[in-house]
């Protein structure tokens, strides 16, 4: 006996705001059916261990069939089932979701989070894509009968007595003509890749080919053949869900290559697992990489009990740690009601701190257990960890210790040790001990040498958010200051307010001044004459400190001067009183003389710092060989 009846909804127009507004990206139907049949499976097991189902269990395998001919998609369970009152229950009145019945019945006797529990308005998502959708469904319960539910769309519907033979749920999706998309096996594969490829109970989706060995040939060599088996599409145990101490390193490397199957091994990783007061599992991985990486974010996957939400977890993990590869699963993440994306909640906050804690624990522990191995992996992990402490107050607290500078010859040091390391030879006339350093090795090697001769250390800071950290050193520090080793000639990077005596008259200075404004012939530039050791170039070009942090700030993206406008190439040029070369220049027969030697020595300069090109290089060489001639 058919009845008929209406679907218990406050709205009359249900359907029109599931397709358009409520599922935006039509392919999570798939995910939700199938991870309802995993539910009604996983709750057979359940009772089945509390001892309230005794019947046979069987194989708990969700089938998922396509049919082109009669435009179908079937998705089916060997899981609880349901009686007609329950679909009438459950699948009428859409607010009412079967598992919180569930859940509170049996949360006293534990381990209820096993249990996913959506088949409610997720089940809903089914008319995105169908005209029709049947319910084939027969309970576990002893003594009953099959039913079938129909519903095409409108709010309508009907069940009716049914004939199923064997336990669980058949979901027919009769397919829409502007959905048949979902009719292509490569377009559902793709789908149960996506968001199946880890839910509990295994996910068959057809068949597939494999070679098996098949005996020996006249010449002793295997044979293979094709055979067919079962393509099951999902990792029912993923590795987050086991116990750190059942796993090996080669355990975690071969999980990172079912995740990303193309990239290098991880240099490290760190399994999350907490259950007070939230729950969250998951492995965090440390990718290679360098210092000029193209940053790649959404490569942390999360799910929600083995069910894959979504790739944007900006809320959930720091943004620094976005850089890293992996999982996190949790059921306590605050989904819309389409599981589409996150909601504003207080246990994202505090799983987004537990992250950063975790991290920062496990960053302190490599550093203090093999400080050397640690060092070695400071190339690929500077960026992450300079990113956090410029970033995040938390994290910072916690990475003093472990965050690095390297020097020139290449030894590491954090902030601490670095200071103590060059205070006594690096503390200026007003107390500030001066860390200078290197954006660029080569361009900048002249002045390093310079420096080196001073027996002063260089550090190197050439990363892509150095001139971020540079800043944040200051700040933090008292009493550090950084400067760029070519940002002023060497005695007055770190002025120690020891007088030189010039070896030129106020006359003699006034005259070497005038040969080199000629030569040079740029007003925006300053020129000073000063006494220097008789070893300094004859010639140093520099650039404000400010000006200089100010415009590596603006090319690694972010800072101030984008502001301002872009600031104009000033630069400062200083003269060496005491050079041999200024005294040639003093002694040259005419002031043409003069002026064609200060321009050979500021090319020099320019040379050092690489910004000699074009015509004025092509100047230059034909100017030295002239000179050379003579």
């Amino acid at each position: 006996m058919a009845e008929k009846g209406t679907i218990s909804i406050h709205t009359e127009n249900i359907f029109p705001i599931i397709k358009k507004f409520l599922y935006s990206d039509h392919e999570i139907f798939l995910r939700e059916l199938v991870s309802n049949a995993v539910d009604a499976s996983q709750k057979l097991k359940r009772l089945a261990q509390l001892g309230e189902y005794k019947g046979e269990m069987g194989d708990l395998i969700v089938d998922v069939k396509v049919d082109k001919e009669k435009k179908t998609i079937t998705i089916s369970d060997r899981g609880i089932g349901m009686t007609a009152d329950e679909i009438k229950k459950y699948i009428n009145q859409i607010a009412f979701s079967g598992a919180t019945e569930f859940i509170e019945k049996y949360k006293d006797k534990g381990e209820d989070q096993q249990i996913i529990g959506h088949f409610g308005l997720g089940f809903y998502s089914a008319f995105m894509v169908a005209k029709l959708v049947e319910i084939h469904t027969l309970s576990h319960q002893e003594g009953a009968e099959p039913a079938v539910w129909v519903c095409d769309g409108n709010t309508e519907f009907e069940i009716k007595d049914g004939d199923k033979k064997e336990r669980g749920t058949d979901i027919i999706l009769h397919i829409a003509d502007d959905s048949e998309e979902f009719l292509e096996e490569f377009r559902i594969q793709q789908i149960l890749d996506k968001y199946s490829k880890f839910l509990a109970i295994p996910i068959r989706f057809g068949e597939k080919e494999q070679q098996e060995e098949d005996g020996e040939d006249k010449d002793g060599k295997k044979k293979w053949k094709t055979v067919k088996v079962d393509n099951i599409v999902n990792n029912t145990a993923p590795l987050w869900t086991k116990s750190p101490s059942d796993l090996t390193d080669e355990d975690y490397k071969a999980f990172y290559k079912e995740l990303y199957p193309m990239a290098e091994d991880p240099l490290f990783w760190i399994h999350l697992n907490v259950d007070y007061p939230f729950n969250l599992t998951g492995i965090l991985y440390f990718p290679k990489l360098k210092k000029d990486m193209e940053i790649q974010r959404n490569k942390i996957q999360l799910y929600s009990r083995q069910v894959f939400i979504t790739d944007e977890v900006k809320d959930i993990v720091p943004d620094f740690l976005q850089l890293l590869h992996g999982v996190i699963d949790s059921p306590d993440i605050p989904l819309n009601v389409s599981r589409s994306y996150l909601q504003a909640d207080g246990n994202v906050k505090k799983i987004n701190g537990y992250i950063t804690k975790k991290v920062a624990d496990k960053l302190g522990e490599l550093f203090k257990k093999d400080r050397d191995a640690y060092e070695q992996k400071w190339e690929d992990i500077g960026v992450f960890v300079k990113y956090g402490m410029i970033s995040e107050e938390k994290f910072e607290e916690k990475a003093k210790d472990f965050t690095l500078v390297k020097n020139i010859d290449g030894k590491f040091f954090n902030i601490d040790e670095y200071k103590k390391q060059v205070e006594a030879t690096q503390t200026n006339k007003d107390k500030n001990v001066v860390f200078l350093y290197t954006s660029n090795e080569d361009q900048q090697h002249g002045y390093i040498e310079t420096a080196k001769k001073r027996s002063y250390d260089v550090l190197i800071l050439d990363g892509p958010v150095d001139s971020h950290f540079i800043n944040h050193i200051e700040q933090k520090y008292e009493g550090v200051t950084l400067k760029r080793v070519d940002s002023d000639v060497v005695d007055k990077l770190i002025d120690k307010d020891e007088k030189k005596e010039s070896v030129l008259s106020d006359d003699d200075k006034t005259k070497v001044e005038e040969a080199y404004k000629k030569a040079i012939n740029d007003d925006k530039n300053t020129i000073t004459v000063e006494p220097m050791a008789t070893d300094d170039m004859p010639v140093t070009i520099t650039m404000p400190e400010f000006i200089r942090r100010m415009k590596d700030m603006q090319a690694a993206g972010g800072g101030g001067p984008m502001m301002f406008g872009d600031f104009p190439m000033t630069l400062s040029i200083a003269v060496n009183a005491n050079h041999v070369y200024t005294k040639k220049i003093l002694e040259a027969g005419s002031e043409e003389e003069q002026v064609e030697l200060a321009k050979q020595a500021y090319d020099w300069a320019m040379l050092s710092q690489g910004m000699l090109s074009g015509k004025r290089l092509t100047d230059f060489i034909n100017r030295s060989v002239e000179l050379a001639s003579k």
